[in-house]
């Protein structure tokens, strides 16, 4: 399937939402120290702004967004980001948009950054597998305080 490609928008913001918010349930993390009690949920146009920063989403042939992936700024670490907010609908998965947004994210990464970090669950196991496809390596402490405490697993991927 081909999806579009494209900067999040004001009109995104609820849908990218509700889509986070159905993932975690799907996967038993809508609980504190997830981005199931981020305060920026909901808000990625507005966040996303930064140097250094951006939202994008999978657009479908039928117009509907069905996922989205960010590269945000890591407080304390000036050279390593943080992929964010990674998630498509079960339709979605699969279907090669999850691809486009992390190619897309990847790019964007290696342009600002040395590495690009990330949070997950343990439950969250094709994601894993996704993630380690692209390089991603498991690492076992949290590089710094994201607010996501009970996310389990971390991965690094450090850009040559």
């Amino acid at each position: 399937m081909s999806y579009e490609i494209r900067p999040v928008t004001k009109a995104d913001d609820a849908r990218i939402e509700h889509i986070i918010r159905s993932c975690l349930i799907e996967f038993g993390g809508n609980h504190p120290g997830t981005a199931w009690q981020d305060p920026d949920l909901g808000r990625f146009s507005e966040i996303y702004q930064e140097e250094g920063t951006a939202y994008w989403v999978a657009v479908d042939e039928e117009g509907s967004v069905v996922g989205g992936a960010g590269i945000g700024r890591l407080a304390d670490l000036a050279d390593i980001c943080e992929l964010q907010k990674m998630y498509c609908i079960p339709a979605a998965r699969g279907t090669g948009g999850s691809h486009q947004l992390m190619d897309l994210a990847l790019s964007f990464a290696r342009k600002h950054y040395k590495a690009c970090y990330l949070e997950t669950l343990e439950s969250m196991k094709g994601a894993q597998i996704f993630y380690e496809k692209y390089g991603f390596t498991r690492v076992k402490d949290a590089l710094t305080q994201t607010g996501h405490d009970s996310c389990d697993v971390r991965y690094l991927k450090r850009f040559a």
